[in-house]
């Protein structure tokens, strides 16, 4: 099932989610909804903040973008509990991003190009790995979801004003998107 993707200004998206367990209801279910929903909005990455739940769950599918990243060819991964346990800041990247609950806002961010992450797989083995490049990038922008931030607010200066008026707009629900959203009442 296709879920509404959160838009900015809705509490969730600020909110630091719980960690889950193996009984977490339906969860199966939930994955698949995630992956069907991150498909259907031709995203890369998918928090559960961003379909509405404060849990710890993150989708990636880098896959589609194997064709100009070929390293990250059949690359489909469920993060449970993901936590950054270091950020290695001895090499920083700059890169835009752009963020499914964001739409139509695409900004440069500075991140560390590796950092160590631990989490849960769908069977609940536990991971510890550091992780680097791309992916690294893209396990932050996620797992910053996670924490009740957003890539905006990495922004610094001008940039972080001048981004402003384009998150009051999402707030007002004036943008598009080819998904199916949810705005604040």
């Amino acid at each position: 099932m296709i879920l509404p993707i959160y838009t900015y200004g809705q509490p969730v998206l600020r909110k630091v989610a719980e960690d889950i367990d193996a009984d977490y209801p339906q969860l199966p279910e939930l994955i698949q909804n995630m992956w069907d929903t991150l498909a259907r909005s031709e995203g890369i990455g998918l928090a559960a903040p961003q379909v509405g739940l404060s849990i710890r769950l993150i989708v990636i599918d880098l896959d589609v973008i194997s064709e100009d990243m070929p390293q990250y060819k059949a690359f489909r991964r469920v993060f449970i509990n993901p936590y950054i346990e270091e950020y290695d800041d001895s090499e920083t990247d700059v890169s835009e991003e752009g963020c499914l609950s964001l739409p139509g806002i695409h900004e440069k961010v500075r991140r560390p190009t590796r950092v160590r992450l631990t989490w849960q797989d769908e069977q609940f083995q536990d991971h510890d790995e550091w992780i680097d490049g791309y992916l690294a990038r893209v396990v932050q922008h996620e797992v910053d979801h996670l924490e009740g931030e957003v890539f905006t607010d990495h922004l610094k200066g001008l940039r972080r004003q001048m981004v402003k008026s384009s998150l009051n707009d999402i707030v007002k629900g004036r943008f598009s998107c080819s998904y199916k959203v949810k705005l604040r009442k």
